[in-house]
């Protein structure tokens, strides 16, 4: 049997990220009280006077682990309409795994091509189309305290088109987005970089790709290779992102 490694982030109330979601739990008694109604007995009527748990969830299809779609970027993607999370080819959500470590970053840095390709040099792998590429700066860490937000490095613009360039249809990230932190770009655009601003996502707008954010435990894979991704995002219809429970599937056990 396959080994499965969970790369995904939950869904909670208060969680540390922009716009979390509201989560309201109804219990097995509620539960019966809101079947009775419908079906037209009484809540009693159950067995033990207890049924059916449920859920009601309102938030972002970017809280959580997640899956953007090019319409997340811009309107328009290599000159034609973007396409949103529902027309996304499931292809590109589902492949080898590759990832590239940049623990030794610091907060805030840019991600550069000389930084990813030292990265391979250091696993022995090279890119090949199809893959999809994690990187892993371990922010995942800090999930659920108010330093998330700020922990990690991000990929600039140049790393981005160059892991695209060899084939690369989605990347990935253990952190809230696969820019730099929020603050750190809002620095460099004050400072006279007019394109400092979200540049990994603007890039979609001239290469059509997916970016797998909110990612987790990319530490507990026991290699760098050798895996498989499967990251299908929830079907929104019109919508920018789809929630994902994303994971690592490991075929053997080397």
């Amino acid at each position: 049997m396959p080994k499965i490694i969970d790369l995904s982030l939950p869904h909670q109330n208060f969680a540390s990220e922009p716009y979390p979601p509201t989560i309201t739990h109804t219990d097995h008694r509620e539960g019966a009280r809101r079947l009775a109604r419908l079906a037209g007995v009484a809540p009693d009527d159950f067995k033990d006077g207890i049924a059916l748990a449920s859920d009601q969830i309102n938030g972002s299809a970017h809280s959580g682990t997640h899956v953007d779609a090019p319409w997340h970027y811009g309107p328009t993607c290599e000159g034609k309409p973007a396409r949103t999370i529902d027309k996304v080819p499931l292809e590109w959500c589902y492949g080898p795994g590759v990832i590239l470590d940049m623990r030794h970053k610091e907060q805030g840095a840019e991600i550069t091509v000389e930084d990813v390709q030292q990265a391979l040099d250091r696993i022995g792998h090279t890119i090949g189309s199809g893959d999809i590429v994690l990187i892993q700066t371990g922010a995942d860490k800090y999930w659920d305290t108010p330093e998330y937000l700020s922990r990690q490095p991000g990929l600039g613009r140049g790393a981005t088109k160059w892991i695209l360039a060899q084939g690369v249809r989605t990347i990935g990230i253990d952190a809230w987005g696969l820019d730099r932190p929020a603050a750190k770009m809002a620095e460099s655009y004050r400072a006279g970089d007019r394109d400092a601003l979200w540049p990994s996502h603007i890039y979609g707008r001239e290469k059509e790709y997916l970016q797998i954010e909110k990612l987790a435990n990319l530490d507990r894979l026991p290699r760098p290779v050798g895996f498989t991704v499967c990251a299908f995002p929830v079907m929104f219809e019109n919508a920018s992102a789809g929630w994902t429970r994303a994971v690592a599937i490991i075929e053997d056990q080397v």
